[in-house]
């Protein structure tokens, strides 16, 4: 079965770390781009940032830029993010998205570039 499935979330004070995994079954990571989105209580489902398959771009929203770092390991079919100094407002849950594209058609922030979604997992921010 093709399926991505998150995990890592719980809950940390301000200024801590967690680093969230998604892994993936029934394909292999390293053929495509992937993304990490988030959705905050009352709020629309938010890009978070993007990793394409030569792990080159990654480009980051400007709410975590400088914080969050996405990186993935092919041999153990896993995409990672790696979240530092976490603030109240990271506080959503947060999963993965495979791009649907297999070549670069931009528009890395957009819900409908994606074809598969993982299972969530909650971050709780709070002291």
């Amino acid at each position: 079965e093709v399926q991505l499935q998150a995990s890592g979330g719980g809950l940390v004070q301000p200024g801590g770390s967690l680093r969230l995994s998604c892994a993936a079954s029934g394909f292999s990571l390293s053929n495509y781009d992937m993304s990490w989105f988030r959705e905050a209580p009352g709020k629309g489902r938010e890009w978070v940032s993007f990793i394409n398959v030569y792990d080159g771009y990654t480009p980051y929203a400007d709410s975590v830029n400088g914080r969050f770092t996405i990186s993935r390991d092919n041999a153990k079919n896993v995409l990672y993010l790696q979240m530092n100094s976490l603030k109240p407002e990271d506080t959503a849950v947060y999963s993965c998205a495979r791009y649907r594209h297999s070549y670069f058609a931009g528009q890395v922030a957009s819900l409908d570039q994606y074809n598969l979604w993982g299972q969530e997992t909650q971050v709780t921010v709070s002291s």
